[in-house]
């Protein structure tokens, strides 16, 4: 048996030894547009994708840097890769864990170099606030007692993944040129 998966690009990628060479925003793009969010729990679609765009878009709104808006749009792009694993078994597993955050850190590095420390809290910080604002949107749950509101209007409709990956791609491509060396 192979130690790789097959991407999109046709890329054999390895995910346990990941290679920058092989690691292709395509690939993370359209893999994230076809996953669903919340483990397919919402009673309708809402992707990876989507929620990775929203909170790009969320950064943007607040006015933060082009690096941390590009560090909200690439946060799961790991799970481009692995797949989404829910947060309460996630914490149980702290090998997938450790390979999941190696991924992440490269994927990172590719696009944007050395994440600081600040920048991590922002982009974790407006993952929280959607993963919030979803729950309340699809499930009418709110995870906890209150929550900072947004300053963007995420769309919730179901997007046809094709669109949702030419969102994707248009921040990036927007972000990425704009990231190096800047802010």
């Amino acid at each position: 048996m192979n130690d790789y998966i097959t991407t999109f690009s046709k890329t054999h990628f390895t995910p346990t030894d990941p290679k920058p060479e092989d690691i292709h925003i395509e690939d993370i793009a359209h893999a994230l547009s076809m996953m669903a969010r919340a483990n397919g729990h919402f009673p309708e679609f809402y992707s990876v994708g989507q929620h990775s765009v929203s909170c790009c878009e969320e950064a943007a709104a607040r006015g933060y840097t082009k690096r941390v808006q590009l560090a909200c749009l690439l946060h799961d792009a790991s799970e481009a890769y692995l797949a989404d694993i829910t947060r309460p078994v996630k914490r149980c597993l702290p090998k997938y864990k450790a390979i999941e955050q190696v991924l992440q850190d490269r994927i990172f590095r590719k696009y944007l170099g050395e994440v600081s420390e600040e920048e991590t809290r922002l982009w974790r910080r407006l993952d929280d606030v959607m993963l919030f604002h979803e729950f309340e949107h699809f499930m009418g749950e709110r995870l906890w007692e209150s929550e900072e509101p947004l300053q963007s209007s995420p769309c919730y409709e179901t997007e046809g993944f094709k669109r949702t990956e030419e969102r994707f791609l248009a921040w990036f491509r927007k972000l990425e040129g704009e990231t190096h060396g800047a802010d």
